[in-house]
């Protein structure tokens, strides 16, 4: 692989990253959910088990999050117009978002209630 086209690869991986936070207030509050997340790993030392378990599940999010826009993006183009199935299509990925953020708060809780009530 030449190192024109290696750069150019990470390149639209970047824009895509920065396209997601720029167009998406689902993605930064995600990011700001993240931030807190890891302050508090820190704060209460967390294992590196743990600190693992927890950089995954942001990823997940954040992973979950941009499959979504992903999906999003490409149902507006290819049916501009309302269709059954373009919603189904908008409604499942919304979902994946929210069973991932969901399972997150049930890892946060996990990790985080015993280091505050114990």
């Amino acid at each position: 692989m030449r190192p024109q086209n290696w750069t150019k690869r990470f390149k639209y991986a970047f824009d895509g990253i920065v396209y997601c936070f720029a167009s998406q207030q689902n993605m930064r509050i995600h990011a700001i959910a993240a931030v807190i997340a890891l302050a508090l790993a820190l704060y209460f030392r967390l294992t590196p088990t743990e600190l693992v378990l927890l950089v995954l599940t942001i990823a997940g999010v954040m992973v979950a999050e941009m499959v979504n826009t992903a999906i999003e993006t490409v149902v507006d183009l290819v049916s501009p117009e309302y269709h059954r199935l373009a919603q189904i299509a908008k409604d499942v990925a919304a979902g994946a978002v929210m069973l991932m953020a969901g399972v997150a708060l049930i890892v946060g809780c996990l990790l985080f209630l015993p280091k505050l009530f114990f």
